[in-house]
Order: structure tokens, then sequence, then C-alpha cells
């Protein structure tokens, strides 16, 4: 006699997204694993006493979303200080934060999320506004990309000795404000929280993270008490996301002196990749490029981590059985990357990543398939690539060879998607993905979804546990109220209905 099933989800579409247009009505649990699909009626022979049952009433059963590269911390700091995501402009950033210093005594006054680039005045902060948040605290505020951040008179005071000069902007020799890169670095040193306030803003992030369909995380961690937050919420039982982490490059020597390798862990948390950066931004022009920004025409961005020494990083990671991750948004980035992995052997064998390869032309999309490499990208940025967008701004026509996931997909390159917490909103990315304003930038809605879904679970060698809905796999599932088939020009619209992680219902909101 068969089991009963631990969970049954009913009358519903369930999409496998492991063969095309496989569908089922209804899919059963057990032990945290997909044992049987097919129609309601025969499914429902596993139904038992104890079984737990869901009326899907018609929506769409997806594997969990799988973000494949995310900054967890960040999305609760958005969510427990000052979130300047969607401000109309600086008025209204300055008004949150003046609402968030009313509301806290915390010494810092932080805000996350800010994007100029979509506002009428499309420039940074600046010191004198934050300075009209409060002249007694530091204040500081985080462009999205994290590459970015605006101070006050009291930030400033505090940490430019600290800060390189380059990565201070001036204006007729005076600090603005606003601080890029290894600057960035010196305030997120500062205010990096303790591990109680870190078990507070990964709590609140995986709540939102399930809201939104998402069962797993590949989450980039730099010296941060994550990590062992993340392990004890699993030994405790609270862990509602799988958790791939990958450590940054300063963490490297200490990884191999314990013997930690990639996928080295258990079923809910994971080593993962080691990470590291090569340029910038487009958001801060300190993405490197091989010709100069369209409006800034001396500049070609910066290097971060510079070619011969993220080279000796990957030789030495590789060797010790390590998957690299290498951020790398412009042009000339993307290819020091790839050469990088190129002198180091079979990256395709090592799952190599390039994190962003947000500027890329044929060439490069050829090496980058020829190499095995996988592409880690964020479709959300797609934002950028619209007629009077950030990217028509920074590098003008070159703006169509952005992001060019449908290129990429053509010439067989795998692809992962993610949100780097841009925010976290796995159907805002997809829907970016299917409308994209260039062709070579475009996939259709399945493409998009297996991105989200086994292309990122291939991403951290998950294939075959997790990413499609099948016999054996783990029951991580995202269902949705509508199908984003029927309504392709509208899928950032969709809800998210409920999420199950391991065969557990971490989120309901029917």
């Amino acid at each position: 006699m068969t089991d009963a099933a631990d969970l049954v989800l009913l009358d519903g579409a369930v999409h496998t997204l492991a063969n095309p247009d496989e569908t089922h009505e209804a899919v059963a649990v057990r032990d945290g694993r997909i044992v049987r699909l097919g129609s309601s009626y025969d499914v429902s022979f596993l139904v038992g006493t104890e079984t737990e049952t869901i009326e899907l009433d018609g929506r769409v059963v997806l594997p969990g979303f799988v973000d494949a590269h995310t900054h967890l911390p960040m999305v609760g700091r958005s969510l427990v200080h000052a979130d300047l995501s969607g401000a109309s402009g600086p008025d209204e950033c300055v008004e949150r934060l003046r609402a968030r210093a009313e509301a806290t005594d915390d010494e810092w006054v932080l805000g996350f999320g800010y994007d100029e680039s979509a506002w009428d005045d499309a420039r940074y902060l600046t010191r004198a506004e934050l300075d009209a948040v409060s002249d007694d605290r530091p204040v500081a505020a985080f462009r999205e990309d994290m590459h970015v951040a605006s101070v006050n008179g009291v930030a400033l005071d505090r940490h430019a000795a600290e800060m390189p000069a380059d990565d201070v902007r001036r204006e007729s020799g005076d600090p603005t404000g606003v601080l890029v890169e290894e600057a960035v670095d010196v305030l997120y040193e500062e205010i990096e929280p303790d591990e109680a306030e870190m078990e507070r803003l990964v709590r609140a992030a995986q709540a939102h993270a399930n809201e939104r369909g998402v069962t797993g995380i590949h989450d980039m961690v730099r010296k941060s008490y994550a990590p062992a937050v993340y392990r004890n919420l699993d030994r405790s039982d609270e862990l509602t996301l799988r958790v791939r982490i990958n450590y940054w490059s300063d963490h490297l020597d200490s990884l191999l002196d314990v013997g930690v390798r990639t996928n080295h862990g258990n079923g809910m948390v994971r080593a993962g990749a080691i990470k590291t950066y090569t340029d910038g931004s487009f958001g801060g022009r300190t993405a490197k490029l091989t010709e100069p920004y369209d409006d800034a025409p001396d500049e070609t961005g910066q290097w971060v981590v510079a070619p011969d020494e993220l080279e000796a990083l990957v030789e030495r990671a590789d060797e010790a059985g390590l998957q690299v991750s290498a951020h790398a948004i412009g042009d000339a980035a993307v290819n020091a990357v790839l050469d990088a992995y190129e002198a180091c052997g079979d990256p395709g064998e090592s799952r190599h990543r390039v994190e962003h390869a947000e500027l890329t032309d044929d060439e490069t999309v050829e090496r980058i398939a020829e190499l095995g490499v996988v592409a880690s990208v964020q479709p959300n940025f797609l934002k950028w690539a619209g007629e009077g967008g950030l990217y028509e701004s920074r590098i003008g026509e070159r703006r169509t060879e952005t992001n060019r996931y449908g290129a990429l997909r053509s010439a067989g390159v795998p692809l992962a998607f993610g949100s780097d917490c841009m925010p976290l909103d796995p159907l805002l990315g997809v829907h970016h993905a299917v409308n994209a304003p260039h062709e070579d930038q475009r996939l259709d809605v399945t493409e998009a979804l297996r991105a989200y879904t086994s292309g990122a679970a291939y991403a951290g060698f998950d294939e075959g546990r997790i990413g499609t809905v099948e016999s054996g796999t783990a029951a991580d599932l995202a269902v949705l109220e509508e199908s984003p088939w029927d309504r392709p020009n509208r899928i950032r619209d969709i809800d998210v209905a409920a999420t199950v992680v391991g065969g557990t219902v971490v989120y309901d909101g029917r």
C-alpha cells in the first residue's frame, strides 16, 4: 500500500519547467520531496487523514524561484531602515530619512535603495541635503547598486581620512558627500550589524523573499554574521530559504585553512563560490569600459580588482576546488574575467560565474559560451535599458548591447537569474526579460522562468535537486494567482499565492 502524502495540491496548473509545455493538475509531496504528478483524480488517492490539502482553484504552480545573486541582509536593511526605493527625488529621500531619524535613536540614520536615474533631476544625493536630515548624527543613503553612497558632513568628518581620495567626489575641491567603491566599503564596515541585529535583518528579509515565491538564494557575504545566522536558524528549524553562501575573496585563506570547499553543507545551507569584484557600476561611472562613457568622454571606469590580481585569485581558488563568482559589468571587465577563467583550464567544469555581464558584444557572448561560463545576470537591470534610461545617458547607443539574455541563450550560455536585491522580486525580473526593449535582450516566458529556477539551480550545482517540479526533486514550489503565459505584458503584477519549501508552506497569501 502506498503511504499517504504529507501535502497535496489539487486542481491547478503545475508547470514542471523540466520539459516544454509539460503540465499537470496536481502534485503530491512526502518527506519534503515530490512523489507524484498527475490529474487531481490520480493524486487524490494519496490524500490521507493527516495530509494537508491545498485546493488551487486553477492557480499556477512553478518550481520555487532561486535568486542566484542577492545580498539578503541588504534586503533586510531596506525593510528595517529607511527604504529609499521608488522615491520621486531628493526631497522625498530626505523626508523618508527624517522620518527614520525621528523614529529611532540609533547612532546612524541609514537609508537604502535610491536610484537617481529615475528622477527628473538625475543626480546623486548631496552632503547639503543630508545635513538637513541631521547635523549631529551621521547620515548615509546608499544607491541601489551599493557602489555609490551619499553622506552628511558628520559622516564625512568621521571617516574621510580612511577613504581613498579618488573615491570621495569633489566639486571645486570640496567633498560633495558622494562616495564610490572603496570609500563606500568604509561605511559598510562601520555599520556592519552585530549578530543580534543580523538575525533581525535576515528574518525580515527571508519573510519578504518567501512572499515573492523565493525558495532559495545565493547570498554574497563579506565579513558578516550572516553565515552564522543562517546556520543557527537552520539548526532551530526556522530557516525558510535554501542558502548558498558565496564568500568574498578576503575569506579565501580561512576557507582553505578549515578545508571548506564549494558544495560543502547540508540541504539548507551550503558553501558556494569565492566572490570577487573586477570593476564598479554604471550608476557610479566605475564600470570598466573599452570605450569612454558618453557623458564623461575622458572616463572609462576603474578597476576595483586589477586583472593580474584577479587572475592570481582565480588560479588559487580553482586549484583548491572552489567555484569563482566574479562581478564584471563593463565590457573590459567581462573580458578580464574570461581571460582569468581561460587561464585556469576548464571553467565550465568548475561552473565559474561572471556576475552581471552587463555590456557584451557578439565576440564576448561567444567566448562565454565556448568557455562554459555561467552568466549570473539580473533582468531587473533592464529597467535602465529603454530610451532615456541610465544606460543611454552613460553609454548612448551601446545600451542595446547591455543585458543580452536572448543572445546569451541563443549561444548556449548557462543563464542564471538573480535580483542583486534591486529589488528582490523574481516576477519583476521575468517581466523585464520578457518585455525587454531590444530583441537580443528578450526571452520568452518559459526561458525567463527557467533562468530563475533551473538555471539558478545549475549555477549552484543543484540541478536534479531543485529548480524543476519532478518526481524526486525537493518540494520547493511557488504558487501564482495567474499564469505568466496568459499575461506576458503584465507579469510584474501577478501575485504570489503561496510558497512551499521542502514540503512546508512558508507563505500563504491566498
